[in-house]
């Protein structure tokens, strides 16, 4: 995972310095939707995979069940079977994503790009980050009422 994201960060810094003398040029919009494209495809297909996992996991522990092996045999197959924080990942990068998404569409209609868009920015993130924090605490509520 280093290597992909040192790698990514040497493409964008090569495609933003410019070694010319020209005081302002605008960035290739052609790159920019180039590198949306392949982030958004990478996007999908971690989904994709995180629900055929999910999907696997699930039908594995069933045949495990049915086949009503021992204890200590189950555990060694399934390894640990902790899905506390594991079980809301893809909500948590919804909430993130979407915080990013409403930061990003705010500052484009608060034009100009300054300061304020950092903060934009910043304010946004954190409301994903305690709207999730917030769903995550009503779940274990719902949990121990269940209970």
């Amino acid at each position: 995972m280093k290597k992909i994201s040192i790698a990514l960060s040497l493409v964008f810094l090569c495609s933003i310095a410019n070694a010319q003398d020209v005081r302002y040029q605008e960035f290739d919009h052609h790159v920019t939707e180039i590198v949306a494209t392949v982030f958004s495809f990478v996007l999908v297909a971690f989904f994709i995979l995180a629900v055929i996992k999910r999907i696997l996991d699930y039908r594995l522990k069933n045949k495990v069940i049915d086949k009503q092996v021992t204890e200590g045999m189950a555990m060694s197959v399934l390894g640990s079977s902790d899905l506390g924080e594991s079980r809301f990942l893809n909500v948590k990068w919804f909430a993130i994503l979407f915080g990013i998404g409403v930061g990003l569409l705010v500052v484009k209609y608060t034009q100009p790009l300054g300061i304020h868009s950092l903060a934009i920015m910043f304010l946004s993130i954190s409301l994903s980050f305690l709207g999730y924090h917030f769903f995550l605490a009503r779940n274990r509520e719902n949990e121990k009422n269940r209970l």
